[in-house]
């Protein structure tokens, strides 16, 4: 069975929340698409203007009226006007590509907000199929779209308004050749839009499909090959490569109907202005001059009309992937810009119930308070529900019912507001270096940081390596630059922490992935950087709860105990039964 019948989805924004959005972009940059609007009708009465003049000098040579001097002043101001409409169209479009620049800036940055702000297990059941196609091919399909369609559409607009304006102004005759091509324009435009909208977002969703088993597959090559389920990975590849091609030969047939018939469309009006135009003239009711005009503006309207429609099916697939982008921000945690400054350092989970899938809690009621300064081991047998509590606490995700504050303030608020980082962090087995020098790494945690704090942080930590890079801070690290050893990264991870400056500290098995020599070098690094905070040590090795100030014990989504080492070792419980089978007794 594929994935796609197993997992849920991110959702996809509806017409009218695109719609919405497609505003707020342009109030957002409104005095640049005012400015644009100003220059490109400047620059299409400029390009009106010249064959206006060419029509006057034919009836005015016709008429014997001009000399050759009038001819010579006459084409070279047409020669001017067609000068202005390329300074003016190139005004226009540096405009158009500083907004898509902008704006486009503007979009990855939400994306990125968006997709960290994802609740936990969310993020976890869709997998990173979807969201990885939605930041990278959707975000990519709006760039073009920013950077050249919007652009080109918009002044293709706005060139056609004046032209046809030019054209009945010229003759009204004239006029209602120009558009009688319209209709069929419109009706065949109106045909795709209705299609292609669901073609496109098809056609999205099974290319996400096509990463997400790629993804899965590459990351669990060894459990495929140990399982033997190559065969069933195929089968599921060759579905989903199968659904994607049935998705893109749908959207070629709708192309194959668009272009075709538009072409003819608007090709007619130019036959007809001629014909008619022609007859005019030879009855006397129509100057040769206005004949020569209304063929040039019909002309000019040919580029314009093939830039909306070579664009419209950008346009449509830009769409689809706009309203994948604005789906991730559906579902993602919405800061509150009124969420008030905790008052004290205290931590408080108050009855707090979580499940990954309906149905089946992994917490149930489960209710502690941490005091500022505190050691704290949670300890518990496997699938107890641990890491999820540190998880819950930490931010990462906010619990179906009760509540986890941080003085007083849900720790979900503050996660979604960009404030929890500054006091509470997680640290767990998996340490992250990201591309880009030493430097950056470090300042992520906090961007004022100078390089006397940060060679501080790192030689807290005992970072000693550092000393002897070449570049210094300078230093690239990641794909193509220094690749960092599992303790180097833990204490680039925990130098991060010590700029960052949290109150509490959350260790899920930080050290458990490493071997002995390097975990004791580690958890010497973590004793410098616990100093004076508040720490919970989610563990199975029981010596950290043996020198905790306090021991919470964990069974079946509850904790079932909670006190010092001692006292839980008299009580003779589920923690002593614990400790008696780690120091192999009993």
């Amino acid at each position: 069975m594929s994935r796609s019948t197993e997992a849920p989805r991110l959702p996809v924004a509806g017409p009218r929340a695109v719609r919405r959005a497609v505003r707020q972009l342009l109030r957002d940059e409104l005095g640049v698409v005012l400015g644009m609007l100003a220059l490109t009708c400047l620059a299409a009465l400029a390009g009106a203007a010249g064959p206006w003049l060419l029509g006057h000098i034919v009836d005015e040579v016709e008429a014997g009226d001009l000399t050759v001097s009038d001819v010579d002043v006459l084409a070279a101001a047409v020669l001017g006007c067609a000068a202005a409409q390329l300074l003016l169209t190139r005004g226009a479009r540096g405009l158009s590509h500083r907004f898509g620049e902008r704006t486009l800036a503007r979009l990855r940055e939400e994306v990125v907000d968006r997709a960290l702000a994802l609740p936990g297990r969310l993020a976890d059941q869709v997998g990173t199929g979807d969201l990885v196609t939605r930041s990278t091919l959707d975000v990519s399909t709006v760039s073009a779209t920013l950077r050249t369609a919007a652009p080109d559409i918009f002044i293709a607009c706005v060139q056609l308004v004046i032209l046809f304006g030019a054209i009945f102004l010229l003759s009204p005759l004239l006029g209602l050749c120009s558009v009688v091509g319209l209709p069929a324009v419109w009706g065949v435009s109106r045909w795709y839009l209705a299609r292609s909208r669901a073609a496109y977002l098809a056609e999205g969703e099974a290319a996400g499909e096509v990463s997400e088993i790629l993804n899965s597959t590459a990351h669990g090559a060894r459990t495929v090959e140990a399982y033997g389920l190559r065969s069933r990975q195929n089968r599921a590849l060759d579905e989903a490569i199968d659904s994607t091609y049935h998705a893109n030969v749908r959207t070629l047939s709708l192309r194959t109907v668009l272009f075709p018939l538009t072409e003819f469309a608007h090709t007619v009006p130019l036959a007809l202005i001629l014909l008619v135009g022609g007859l005019g003239h030879l009855d006397g009711k129509m100057s040769l001059g206005a004949v020569v005009a209304g063929s040039l503006y019909m002309w000019q309207l040919v580029d314009p009309l093939n830039q909306m429609l070579t664009w419209v099916e950008q346009l449509q697939r830009s769409s689809a992937s706009f309203a994948r982008i604005k789906g991730v921000g559906l579902v993602a945690h919405t800061p509150d810009p009124e969420v008030a400054p905790p008052a004290d350092d205290v931590i408080e989970v108050r009855d707090v119930r979580y499940s990954y899938l309906p149905g089946q809690e992994v917490l149930k009621g489960v209710a502690l308070r941490i005091r500022p300064g505190e050691r704290l081991a949670v300890v518990g047998r496997s699938g107890a529900g641990k890491s999820t509590l540190g998880k819950l606490m930490s931010g990462a995700d906010a619990p179906d019912s009760g509540s986890i504050l941080a003085g007083g303030v849900p720790v979900a608020e503050l996660a979604a507001a960009g404030e929890l980082g500054r006091r509470i962090v997680l640290i767990t087995q998996q340490h992250h270096v990201f591309l880009g020098s030493l430097r950056d790494n470090m300042t992520l945690a906090a961007p004022d940081a100078d390089d006397k704090a940060i060679l501080s942080a790192l030689g807290l930590v005992e970072a000693d390596w550092v000393q002897d890079l070449p570049e210094g801070l300078d230093t690239r690290l990641g794909s193509g630059g220094l690749e960092l050893g599992a303790a180097q990264a833990q204490q680039l991870t925990l130098a991060r922490v010590h700029l960052a400056n949290p109150h509490t500290l959350i260790l899920d098995e930080a050290t458990s992935q490493l071997d002995p020599r390097t975990a004791r070098q580690a958890e010497r690094a973590m004793a410098a950087v616990r100093s004076d905070r508040t720490v919970v040590a989610i563990a199975h090795r029981l010596q950290t709860a043996h020198d905790a100030d306090r021991v919470a014990v964990m069974d079946g989504g509850r904790i079932v105990e909670l006190g010092t080492h001692d006292e839980l070792l008299g009580a003779d419980g589920e923690y002593a039964a614990l400790w008696r089978s780690w120091n192999g007794a009993g």
